[in-house]
């Protein structure tokens, strides 16, 4: 049975003398390394540590390192741990002498983070050294207590052409305390009716808390001419959810070029309209002289034309007056 896991405050006496010796004991003892010495946890019949503690607080526990030989031997101890413990985990002193015949008990401290996420984590305490050189894990077992919170976010969800395939580029955010292991599911919709409909699938990876993590989906075979909404749904144990929607629009690549073309006609057209309703038909040649004339000369003649025409009918009526 694991023993009871030691606090900081415990921890602060236990670390004043780095190193303690003494002869060692008869009774049970670990398996000799291959450098003819043994490392365990203190106590009877341990095999590995188990520590319990609530985030920010410092969790402390002890290493007996054993040399039954005549010689001194010189070991390292060291962290290991994939999801953090082994980052976490500080000794005393990361390299001991052990004094021939003699057992060593070395103190070392597990620093929970703050934002560590409830639950359990593994790791292993790595023992090296002596002559020739040998290599002791011990493992060790940390569980995080406190509430657990679930949240994921998707983000930054676009769907882009690429050849004849869609590819949407999307991020997946843990918000939460707790790692995820996120499942996806993929829908678009068209104008009429449905287009894609992708069941929710577990994602390869887990996300730790405060991950990020960049992913792509891709559409193999999306419309060539319509308007779909395309929708990224996310789930994870705990309740977390979340879904994020883009839009996405197919024009074949000859429906642009034709529509600029008319645009271009329809704007010339119109230009050229507008000019020659600012500018009016050009003038004809002078009636006397052949030559061109410009608008000015030609409403100057046709008001004296006018005066002319109105003087020569006045004219005629006073002389068919006189003759009455």
């Amino acid at each position: 049975m694991p023993s009871r896991p030691r606090t900081a405050a415990a921890g602060a006496a236990l670390g004043v003398a780095a190193v303690l010796l003494w002869p060692a004991a008869a009774g049970a003892r670990p398996p000799a390394a291959a450098g003819g010495w043994s490392a365990a946890p203190t106590g009877p019949a341990r095999t590995s540590f188990y520590l319990e503690g609530p985030p920010g607080t410092a969790l402390t526990d002890r290493l007996a390192v054993r040399n039954p030989s005549g010689r001194p031997v010189t070991v390292h101890l060291a962290g290991e741990g994939g999801d953090g413990v082994g980052a976490w985990l500080a000794p005393a002193q990361p390299e001991v002498t052990v004094p021939p015949r003699t057992q060593a008990s070395v103190p070392f401290t597990v620093a929970v983070p703050r934002d560590a996420a409830p639950g359990g984590h593994t790791g292993a305490l790595t023992v090296t050294g002596g002559a020739p050189t040998a290599r002791s894990r011990i493992p060790l077992r940390l569980r995080v207590t406190g509430p657990a919170l679930s949240a994921l976010t998707v983000e930054h969800l676009t769907v882009t052409r690429r050849g004849d395939a869609a590819v949407l580029r999307y991020a997946l955010v843990n918000r939460g305390n707790t790692a995820l292991r996120p499942r996806l599911a993929v829908r678009a919709d068209g104008l009429f009716g449905p287009l894609l409909r992708r069941p929710a699938r577990t994602l390869p990876d887990a996300l730790p808390p405060g991950a990020r993590v960049e992913r792509t989906e891709t559409w193999p075979d999306p419309p060539t001419l319509d308007a779909a909404d395309v929708t990224l749904t996310a789930t994870a144990a705990g309740g977390a959810r979340d879904t994020a929607t883009a839009r996405y629009t197919a024009v074949p690549w000859g429906v642009p070029a034709a529509l600029v073309l008319l645009a271009a006609g329809g704007a010339a057209l119109g230009w050229r309209h507008r000019h020659r309703h600012r500018t009016g038909s050009p003038p004809g040649p002078h009636p006397t002289t052949g030559a061109p004339r410009d608008a000015t000369n030609t409403t100057s003649d046709t008001t004296a034309n006018t005066s002319t025409t109105t003087h020569t009918t006045k004219a005629a009526t006073t002389g068919s007056e006189v003759r009455a």
